[in-house]
């Protein structure tokens, strides 16, 4: 297939490892840029890099266009690897010119009205058909039962209008042959939260949609306090009026920060006055949402005052929503790129007493890696003007690496281990700290974001929320530029303080070229493919030798596709070359071989606290549990996340009656089992790796149920 793409290091010789077929065979099918025939333009993987980077340095003046080519060619051919979006589109607009390099999107808000709701679904198809990822908060609509005045009849509640959602992202096929990917955030306090935690359990419901809650500091305290949760929903000026409610009776009305206040009643705090809807026991619903968690790996945990709180440009913004996969919390209509930094390509004679991490072609790597990002603003192809203005009015990126967990086996660190959180934070640091002296460089060369120049007048509220400001002299009605607000005040530059003073203060002077510069995503296609299967994003390996199941063009189901973790194929080249294909001769791998199962969760917690110091978005993390793991050990993990100070929690643990889920263990396959109902109303049983012909095709058993059982099958 060409050029071989390195995967490691391995001494002085360096010696390379052409991707594995199942690797190629992604990359062919993704990101290879091919015409509307099927003819291919990219000869190998090392031309789909050159395409690339000409693309990206041709945002560059002319006379220097050729040295940034060459710089930007040798960073990707030596461990940057630009999102599945930049490496699909850039450059690919004679051939597919609606489409879009941003994988991170957010809804703007959806109103609480019938043409708000429609409105945004509009904006929606549009944003994924141009190939974004999108995420929506869902709580700003009135809840099951309300009364519509304008309509005169009472509503049916969120969740029915998230249905419409779905289907839109069903039927909009996502550009570059993927489905439309989703987040629907949802407010823990809002009346209906029971039913948003629930939803997923019905089959074929809400499967365009990751689902996730918006967890306040008073939900845990309350759980921590066994005390009682208030279930409650803004009430419009003329609602109040009608209904005769009393605003300082606190057994109706309660007051709440809220994203919408336009026709609300609100307090000097800006707080809005909700309606009560009832109480019930912060535990009960703590254990509910674990309980779902456990059974259905949803809802996941958005620590949203951790957001807020951590957000640079906490000024400016009030998140209350995410992308897709979690990484990139954003404001509405806000939007971000993304890339990763392959670590494995950094590791130097693995698997020995030797073996080292080269820091500093790392941070060259992520320097060059910065511009690159940054020049991807500038072709963002977003479909929708407010959008565009968003990204190049504060030109978030979202740089983070991939491979964690197959580096840490590569330097013998056992993923979970005091020195693999050191290490992680050491990555996360030096990534940051190189990020943001290159974004000061890019400021004073090309121009900062243009937030950065903007005057913003100080508030009350921002006096409350940076007491700070009060004690540097200032005052409500003052105004002061966004780079002295996010340099000086957002909680995490003070961080950044911490190791480089002076570099914070010359962001204050002179600004920065972006607001965000760093979140982990997850990576899934981009390691498997680019990456030679390094491990996903922050994750350890899922397993060293497994199946991947992936959408196929005219396929009825999903094909099972065995992969092996880049690790054991590195182990296998220079320690053990006498293994079989199927695994013969590996059983006695190492103990710093981990995987995904072997790791608990609080050593999930821990290696994603290490990261998040210094991460300035968040991170995409997923703590993997084994299907047998008592729920008395799993239920505590969210409070967890919370007091480590993370700003978002998921886990999966597998479960073949739920779903089918995208990567799968053969051992899981084979002792879980499938029956059918034949025509005549008898029924057959097989394993879930056993291959069934159906309908003209062969499918896995476990593939072809999910499918059926989805309403799926056929529509891929």
């Amino acid at each position: 297939m060409g050029q071989p793409v390195k995967l490691a290091h391995f001494g002085e010789d360096r010696e390379e490892i052409s991707l594995q077929p199942a690797s190629l065979d992604i990359w062919d099918s993704k990101y290879r840029l091919k015409t509307k025939k099927g003819e291919i333009l990219d000869e190998d993987v090392y031309a789909t890099y050159a395409r690339v980077a000409r693309t990206l340095a041709e945002v560059e003046p002319e006379e220097i266009r050729e040295k940034w080519f060459e710089s930007f060619l040798w960073a990707l051919s030596h461990g940057a690897v630009p999102a599945g979006r930049i490496v699909s589109n850039a450059g690919a607009q004679e051939h597919k010119p609606a489409t879009s390099t941003i994988n991170c999107t957010v809804s703007g808000t959806v109103r609480d009205s019938m043409n708000g709701i429609l409105e945004m679904a509009h904006e929606a198809g549009l944003t994924l058909k141009a190939g974004c990822g999108i995420g929506y908060e869902f709580s700003t609509l009135r809840p099951r039962g309300a009364y519509v005045a304008g309509a005169g009849a009472y509503t049916s509640g969120p969740l029915s209008f998230m249905d419409i959602y779905d289907k839109v992202c069903f039927t909009v096929s996502s550009a570059g042959g993927r489905r439309g990917a989703q987040m629907g955030t949802f407010d823990v306090g809002h009346p209906d939260v029971k039913e948003f935690i629930t939803a997923k359990r019905e089959d074929g419901r809400l499967r365009q949609f990751n689902l996730s809650l918006m967890i306040t500091d008073e939900f845990m305290q309350a759980v921590e306090a066994e005390g009682e949760w208030v279930l409650a929903f803004p009430l419009d000026k003329s609602e109040a009026r009608e209904d005769g409610l009393d605003m300082d009776d606190p057994e109706k009305v309660v007051w709440r920060e809220w994203p919408v206040t336009d026709g609300y009643i609100t307090d000097a705090e800006g707080r809005v006055a909700c309606r009560m809807y009832g109480t019930l026991p912060a535990r009960e619903l703590f254990d509910l949402i674990m309980r779902s968690t456990y059974d259905f790996a949803e809802p996941g945990f958005i620590l949203i005052d951790r957001v807020n709180e951590m957000n640079n440009n906490w000024f400016v913004e009030n998140i209350r929503a995410t992308n897709p996969c979690g990484e990139q919390p954003l404001p509405p209509y806000g939007a971000c790129l993304l890339g990763s930094v392959n670590l494995t390509r950094f590791v130097r004679e693995p698997f020995t007493k030797r073996a080292y991490f080269d820091w500093d072609e790392f941070n060259a790597v992520v320097a060059i890696f910065t511009r690159m990002l940054d020049n991807v603003v500038e072709i963002n192809g977003l479909p929708l003007d407010s959008q565009v203005t968003e990204i190049l009015r504060k030109r978030r990126h979202g740089m983070g690496f991939l491979g964690l967990g197959s580096t840490l086996t590569m330097l013998q660190i056992r993923y979970g281990s005091d020195q693999s959180t050191e290490f992680t934070e050491r990555v996360a640091r030096e990534l940051a700290l190189t990020g943001w002296r290159v974004g000061l460089e890019l400021a004073r060369e090309k121009g900062p974001a243009p937030i950065m120049d903007e005057e913003f007048e100080v508030t009350p509220q921002m006096l409350r929320r940076r007491p700070e400001m009060a004690e540097d002299g200032f005052r409500a009605g003052d105004r002061l530029p966004g780079k002295v607000l996010m340099a000086r005040y957002s909680r995490y530059m003070q961080r950044v303080a911490g190791e480089d003073p002076d570099l914070v203060e010359a962001i204050a002077d002179d600004g920065a070229r972006f607001t965000h510069h760093s979140s982990i995503a997850p990576t899934g296609t981009i390691s498997l493919s680019l990456g030679n299967n390094a491990s996903n994003g922050i994750e350890p390996s899922f397993a060293h030798h497994y199946f991947r199941n992936v959408i196929r063009e005219g396929r009825k189901t999903k094909e099972k596709v065995p992969v092996y973790s880049c690790e054991l194929l590195a182990y296998r080249e220079r320690i053990n070359p006498g293994a079989g294909p199927d695994g013969e001769g590996d059983e006695a791998l190492p103990d710093y071989f981990v995987t995904a199962d072997d790791v608990t969760p609080s050593e999930h917690v821990a290696i994603q606290g290490a990261a998040q110091k210094w991460v300035d978005s968040s991170i995409s993390k997923t703590a993997n549990v084994p299907s047998d793991y008592p729920y008395d050990r799993f239920k505590d993990i969210y409070v967890e996340a919370w007091k480590s100070g993370l700003k978002g929690c998921t886990t999966f643990r597998f479960n073949p009656t739920a779903f089918q889920g995208v990567l799968v263990k053969e051992k899981d396959l084979k002792s879980t089992f499938y029956v059918f109902e034949l025509e005549d109303g008898s029924e057959v049983r097989f394993a879930g790796d056993e291959e069934v012909e159906y309908d003209g095709q062969v499918h896995t058993a476990a593939n072809l149920f999910d499918a059926l059982k989805e309403g799926y099958y056929g529509k891929f």
